[in-house]
C-alpha cells in the first residue's frame, strides 16, 4: 500500500520546477521527462493503436511534441495537430525534435488514442470555441483520451470549468497531483489520475486521502479499550440510531444511545435526562451529537452538555446549525479539537461563503474554529487547524441518499473513540464510508451501508 499522494497548486508546482532549474536541471530536461511519462502512459493504455497528439503554444504543448517523438520511436503510428506555432523557448526546441507533419487543430481527423497537450496548469481564462469545439469532437471520437497534467479548460486550483471540457479516460499529472484532479466539477472530467514522475522535489500541506492502516483487537482488548461511543439523540431519533449503528459496525466496542430507541440489540439505550452526569464517564472515547438533534431548547441543552463534557466531540447536522458564533468561540477553547462534518449548506451557515477554493475555505474554517473540518460533498475536504488538508477521491454517487451523512458521523466517532487523533479519525472515517459504499453497490439505503463496514475495515488490517 502506497502513502498519500501530495497535491500542489499551480503556483507551488511552478516554484518546485524553478527550484529544480536553480539546482541545475534545465527546462528542456524537465520537458523531456514529462513527455516521456506521457508517452509511457499512452503506450501502456493505448498499445499500438494510432495516436493523435494535440499541442498548444506553451510548455504543455512542448510536452506533447516530446511524447509524440517517444511514441514514434517505439513504433506507434503518431500524428500531431497544433493550435499554431509554439511560443516558449523549450516548446520551440521540442517542436524542432518532431520530424513529422503538424496538422491544424480545426482540421485534424480523429485517432483511436487522443492526447490533449493543449493547455495545462495555470489556465485562468475561458478557451475560445475554435479550440473547445475540435477538442470535444476529437475526444468523442477517440477510444481512449489522455489529458496531460489537467484537461484543457479546467481551473487548476479551484476545480472549476473555464470552458466546455470533455471527459477523459486518463490524466497524467506531471510531478504531482493538482487540486483540479480531486475538486468537483473538474475531477469528474479527469478520469483515472496517475502521476508522472519528472524528478522534482517539493513539500505540500495538501494530499489525497489514502487507505488507513487500522489495528485489529488484541488478546488484551475489551469493549472499553476498543472505544466507547456516546451518541446523543433528539427530535428525530432515527438519524441518531443510524449513527450509533454505524459506530457499532465500524468497530466501536460499546455504543450508548442517549434518548433514542430501536436499532441492533448491541446498542445500549440510556435516558438523556441526566446527560451532564452521564457524560462524566471517563471511559467515553467520543461523543457524537447532531444527527436528528433538532433545534429547540432541549436540543440546545443537550449540545451544551456535550460541549461541556470535555470528551472528544463529533458534531454534525443540527448541532452545526445550533453552534452559531458563540459556539465557534467555545470550540476554539476546547482542549481537544472537535470534528465538524458540515455539508455545503451547513458550512455556509457556520463560516460564510469565504474566498478561494474549497480547500482554502476548509483550512480557514479549521483555523477559525480550532477544529477538524470534514467539508462533505462530491469532493470531501478534510482540514486541520495547522493548515493540513486532505481531499478524498470521488466516491459512489449512490451516497446521495438520506442518512448516509449520519452513517459517516458514526464511523468517525468510532475511529475517534479508538484513540486515533482527530484528523486521522476523520480521514479514516471518510475512507471507510466510501469503501463501504463501493461494496454496497447501487441503490442502497443508509441502513444497508453500515452493514458493509466490517468488510471495508478488514481491507485496512
Amino acid at each position: 500500500m502506497t502513502g498519500p499522494r501530495p497535491i500542489l497548486t499551480a503556483v507551488q508546482m511552478r516554484a518546485a520546477e524553478e527550484d529544480a532549474i536553480a539546482a541545475g536541471t534545465s527546462v528542456d530536461e524537465l520537458m523531456d521527462r514529462a513527455g516521456r511519462a506521457v508517452a509511457e502512459a499512452a503506450w501502456r493504455f493505448g498499445g499500438t493503436r494510432p495516436v493523435l497528439v494535440l499541442c498548444g503554444p506553451g510548455n504543455n504543448g512542448g510536452d506533447g511534441y516530446v511524447a509524440a517523438c517517444y511514441l514514434k520511436a517505439r513504433g506507434a503510428k503518431v500524428r500531431v495537430a497544433a493550435t499554431g506555432e509554439p511560443k516558449s523557448a523549450a516548446a520551440i526546441n521540442a517542436r524542432k525534435g518532431w520530424d513529422g507533419p503538424v496538422e491544424t487543430l480545426g482540421e485534424a481527423q480523429p485517432a483511436p488514442v487522443l492526447v490533449d497537450a493543449l493547455f495545462g496548469t495555470g489556465l485562468t481564462r475561458p478557451l475560445d470555441v475554435t479550440i473547445t469545439a475540435p477538442l470535444e469532437r476529437l475526444v468523442a471520437a477517440a477510444h481512449f483520451a489522455i489529458a496531460v497534467d489537467v484537461p484543457s479548460g479546467l481551473a487548476t486550483d479551484e476545480g472549476a470549468l473555464l470552458a466546455s471540457v470533455p471527459y477523459f479516460h486518463l490524466t497524467v499529472a506531471l510531478g504531482a497531483m493538482k487540486p483540479a484532479h480531486r475538486l468537483q466539477p473538474a475531477a469528474s472530467h479527469c478520469g483515472t489520475v496517475i502521476v508522472g514522475d519528472i524528478g522534482i522535489a517539493f513539500a505540500s500541506k495538501c494530499r489525497e486521502l489514502s487507505q488507513p492502516a487500522l489495528r485489529a483487537p488484541g488478546v488484551g482488548d475489551h469493549k472499553y479499550t476498543r472505544g466507547l461511543v456516546a451518541v446523543i439523540a433528539g427530535a428525530m431519533a432515527g438519524a441518531a440510531r443510524l449513527s450509533a449503528t454505524a459506530a457499532a459496525h465500524a468497530g466501536a466496542g460499546y455504543v450508548r444511545l442517549y434518548g433514542g430507541s430501536g436499532g441492533p440489540d448491541a446498542l445500549v439505550h440510556l435516558p438523556a435526562d441526566e446527560l451532564d452526569a452521564a457524560l462524566e464517564d471517563a471511559r467515553i472515547g467520543a461523543v457524537l451529537i447532531g444527527p436528528g438533534l433538532g433545534r429547540d431548547a432541549v436540543a440546545k441543552r443537550r449540545l451544551d452538555a456535550a460541549l461541556a463534557s470535555g470528551r472528544p466531540l463529533v458534531l454534525d447536522a443540527d448541532a452545526l446549525h445550533l453552534l452559531g458564533k458563540l459556539g465557534l468561540k467555545r470550540l476554539s477553547r476546547l482542549e481537544t479539537p472537535a470534528i465538524l462534518t458540515p455539508h455545503g449548506g451547513e458550512f455556509s451557515v457556520l463560516f460564510g461563503e469565504g474566498a478561494g477554493s474549497k480547500i482554502d475555505r476548509a483550512v480557514a474554517a479549521a483555523r477559525d474554529a480550532n477544529a477538524i473540518i470534514v467539508h462533505k460533498g462530491a469532493d470531501t475536504v478534510i482540514a486541520s487547524p495547522d493548515g493540513m488538508a486532505t481531499i478524498a477521491p470521488p466516491a459512489s454517487t449512490w451516497l446521495s441518499t438520506a442518512g448516509t451523512g449520519d452513517v459517516l458521523a458514526g464511523i468517525i466517532a468510532a475511529m475517534r473513540a479508538r484513540g486515533i487523533s482527530a484528523a486521522d479519525a476523520a480521514a479514516a472515517g471518510v475512507w471507510l464510508h466510501s469503501e463501504a459504499a463501493r461494496r454496497a453497490g447501487s441503490a442502497f439505503i443508509a441502513d444497508e451501508l453500515a452493514t458493509h463496514l466490517p468488510g471495508a475495515i478488514a481491507a485496512c488490517l
